[in-house]
C-alpha cells in the first residue's frame, strides 16, 4: 500500500472521527488504547452517516462507488448509515477532450471525424469510471460515446488492494467484523467494477435486454452500434427521454402516474421471473421515461453494466416464499429456505419459523398498501443471515433492485400497492411453470440431449445392474427383515428393493428440480427401480 494514500486516509479518517462509527464498549481492550489519543480532539457535529458519507467522497471515486456499493446492503449497516449512503453522488471533473479523441481513435482505428459526421467536445456527463459525449454518426444517426477513463484500471486494482487490507483487518481486530463480511463486500465490489471495466460486456448486457424487450410498451433500451464499440469505447443510440425524478416535467406532459408506477414493478417481475435477465442498477440516474403517449408511459434504461440473473432453483423459491410470506405461512417459508439450500440443512425449523413470525407479524399489521416490499425481503434475509445464511450474491443484487424499483415507484405514486401487481404475476408464473406447454417446450429444449444419450442406456443399465448384484448381499438382508417383519411374500420383497433403489437415485440426485437436471446414473437408478417394481 503506498505510504502516500495510507496518510492521506489517515487524515480523513481522523478529520470525520470515524473511530467512532464502532460503539466504545465492543472495542478490544488493545484498540481501546490505541484510539485512547483520539479523545482529545473535538467531539463531531455531524451525524455518523453524514460522516462516512463525507468521508468516502473525499477519499475519491473509488471509494465513492464502494459506499454505493454499501447503500445497497441495508443488511448489514444501519437504517441512518445506508440512508446518507444513498445521497453518493458519482460526479467527478471530465478528462480532457483531446486525450478522450486519441482513445477513441485508438480503439477504432480511425480518426474521429472520419467516424462521426460530428462530435461535442464537452462531455454530457463525467462519473469516476467514464465519461460520455454526444456525437452524430456519418449516417445520420444520434449517438452517445462512451469512454473509459484513461489509466482507471490500474487504479482501481490499487484502491481494491487498499479495500481488501482493511476489510481483513476488520475482520480480524474488529469484534463485529465476521458478522459484516467486509472481504465478502469488497470480493462483490471488485465483480462489480471490473465488470464495468469492460465496455463490451455492457454492450452485450444491453443487447439482450432490448431483444426481451422488443415492441414492448413498458420499456426501450438504446439500441447498440456495435462497429463502433470497443472494450473502452461504446457507441449507443441517444435517447430523448425525461429523467424519471423530473416530476413537474412528467405532470406536465399529464403523464399516468399511477400506470407509470405500476409499469415499473411490472418490468422488475418481468426481468427476474419470464427472462431471467434483469437490470441490477435501476436507480434514478438510469431510468427515464417517454415524452411519447403519456397516457401509456414506457420507460428507457441505460447504463447496463450490472446484470442479474438467478438460477432455475432460486427463482422456484423466491417466488414460493414471497407468495407464502404475504399467505402468513411462516412454516413454509422457514421449510423453503431449507429445501432451497440457503440455510443449512440441519437448521431447526421450528425455531427459524419462530423468528421469521416475530419480524413479519408486526409489518403485515399495516395496510398492505404501506408495506415495503423490498424491506420485508430485507427483513427475511437478515433473519435467515442469524440462521448462518450464507451470502447469496444473486439476491443482493435482485434486493438492491427491488428497492430502487419500489422506492421509484412509491415516488411517482405513494399510493402505489405493489403486492397488488406483484401477487397475481407471481400466481400466474406458478401456474405456467407446470403447464403442459412449459412441459412440452422443456422437452424440445432438451430432447436432443435426451436422445443423444440413450444409445447409452443399455450399457450403464447394464452397469447398474452389475454394480446392484455386488450389493445383493446386503439388499437381500433388508428384504429378509421388511419380509419378516410384514410377511407380505416376494412380490412385496421386490417392491421394497425397487423402493430401495428409488430412494437411492434420489437421495443421491437430492435436487427439487431433478428431472430437468437428470444426470445418467439417476436414469440408470430408475430404470433398474421400474424394472423391479414390475417384475413379475
Amino acid at each position: 500500500m503506498p505510504i502516500s494514500r495510507t496518510v492521506t486516509i489517515a487524515r480523513v479518517f481522523l478529520r470525520h472521527r470515524l473511530d467512532l462509527l464502532l460503539p466504545a464498549e465492543r472495542r478490544p481492550l488493545w484498540l481501546r488504547g490505541l484510539l485512547a489519543p483520539l479523545k482529545l480532539l473535538p467531539q463531531p457535529k455531524m451525524e455518523r452517516g453524514e460522516r462516512l458519507r463525507r468521508a468516502l467522497e473525499e477519499l475519491g471515486p473509488i471509494f465513492v462507488k464502494f459506499g454505493q456499493l454499501l447503500s445497497t446492503r441495508p443488511d448489514l449497516l444501519p437504517p441512518d448509515v445506508v440512508e446518507q449512503l444513498d445521497y453518493l453522488q458519482d460526479k467527478v471533473p471530465p478528462f480532457p477532450s483531446d486525450q478522450c479523441r486519441a482513445l477513441i481513435e485508438e480503439a477504432l482505428g480511425a480518426s474521429v471525424d472520419e467516424v462521426f459526421a460530428s462530435f461535442e467536445h464537452e462531455p454530457l456527463a463525467a462519473a469516476s469510471v467514464a465519461q460520455v459525449h454526444a456525437a452524430v454518426l456519418k449516417s445520420g444517426e444520434s449517438v452517445v460515446v462512451k469512454v473509459l477513463r484513461p489509466g482507471i484500471g490500474e487504479v482501481i486494482q490499487e484502491d481494491l488492494r487498499l479495500l481488501r487490507v482493511i476489510a481483513r483487518a476488520i475482520e480480524r481486530f474488529v469484534p463485529e467484523g465476521r458478522r459484516l463480511r467486509p472481504v465478502e463486500v469488497v470480493e462483490d465490489y471488485r465483480h462489480t467494477i471490473e465488470g464495468e471495466l469492460d465496455l463490451t460486456r455492457e454492450a452485450a448486457n444491453g443487447t439482450q435486454l432490448r431483444r426481451n424487450f422488443t415492441d414492448s410498451p413498458l420499456l426501450y433500451i438504446p439500441q447498440v452500434y456495435w462497429d463502433y464499440t470497443r472494450e473502452n469505447v461504446l457507441v449507443l443510440e441517444r435517447i430523448n427521454g425525461i429523467p424519471v425524478t423530473d416530476l413537474e416535467q412528467l405532470r406536465e406532459q399529464d403523464t399516468n402516474m399511477p400506470l407509470l408506477a405500476e409499469r415499473g414493478v411490472e418490468i422488475f417481475f418481468k426481468q427476474v421471473f419470464e427472462y431471467n435477465f434483469f437490470h441490477a442498477d435501476m436507480h434514478p440516474g438510469n431510468i427515464f421515461v417517454s415524452r411519447e403517449h403519456p397516457q401509456r408511459p414506457q420507460y428507457i434504461a441505460i447504463d447496463t453494466a450490472i446484470v442479474g440473473s438467478l438460477s432455475r432453483e432460486d427463482q422456484y423459491y423466491l417466488a414460493r416464499n414471497l407468495l407464502a410470506m404475504f399467505r402468513r405461512d411462516y412454516r413454509m417459508v422457514a421449510e423453503l429456505h431449507v429445501q432451497s439450500g440457503w440455510v443449512r440443512a440441519d437448521t431447526p425449523v421450528n425455531a427459524f419459523e419462530a423468528a421469521i413470525r416475530a419480524v413479519c407479524e408486526p409489518i403485515f399489521e399495516k395496510p398492505l398498501g404501506e408495506i415495503s416490499f423490498a424491506r420485508v425481503l430485507i427483513s427475511l434475509f437478515q433473519t435467515a443471515r442469524r440462521f448462518d445464511m450464507a451470502v447469496q450474491p444473486q439476491l443482493v443484487l435482485l434486493q438492491k433492485t427491488l428497492l430502487n424499483i419500489e422506492g421509484l415507484g412509491r415516488q411517482l405514486y405513494p399510493e402505489l400497492d405493489l403486492w397488488k401487481t406483484a401477487h397475481p404475476f407471481l400466481e400466474r408464473w406458478m401456474r405456467e411453470r407446470i403447464h403442459p406447454k412449459t412441459l412440452v417446450g422443456e422437452i424440445k429444449r432438451y430432447g436432443p440431449e435426451w436422445l443423444e444419450k440413450f444409445p447409452q442406456m443399455p450399457q450403464l443399465v447394464y452397469s447398474a445392474l452389475e454394480q446392484s448384484r455386488e450389493l445383493a448381499p446386503q439388499l437381500e438382508n433388508i428384504g429378509e427383515k421388511l419380509a419378516s417383519s410384514q410377511r407380505r411374500g416376494r412380490w412385496q420383497y421386490l417392491r421394497r428393493l425397487g423402493g430401495v433403489l428409488l430412494a437411492a437415485g434420489a437421495l443421491a440426485l437430492s435436487r427439487p428440480q431433478w428431472l430437468e437436471q437428470l444426470p445418467p446414473s439417476g436414469w440408470v437408478l430408475g430404470i433398474a427401480a421400474l424394472i423391479l417394481l414390475l417384475w413379475p
